[in-house]
């Protein structure tokens, strides 16, 4: 049973994969988004510090796809297409 709470603050210190996000039989349908929602701003928010030299280049990138996939799975839609920042 995961740290809901806690996943939806910070959800790479619950969840290894997001993908483990959508297998967990614990979490309600608006939880998982909730978390992967999360996930895919953080990703976004290390995009950007690694764009401006504040952080070493991390596979980031790779993982928010996946991000972006499990909403998929869930039934949500590309958040932040057309936004005027990564952030969305």
């Amino acid at each position: 049973m995961a740290n809901v709470e806690l996943a939806k603050l910070d959800p790479s210190s619950v969840f290894k994969r997001p993908k483990d996000v959508l297998n967990d039989k614990t979490l309600t349908r608006e939880e998982k988004i909730d978390i992967l929602r999360r996930w895919a701003y953080d990703e976004r928010e290390l995009a950007v510090a690694e764009e401006e030299n504040m952080m070493t280049p991390a596979s980031n990138g790779t993982i928010l796809d996946e991000v972006l996939e499990s909403l998929l799975a869930l039934g949500v839609d590309h958040e932040g297409s057309g936004a005027p920042t990564k952030q969305g």
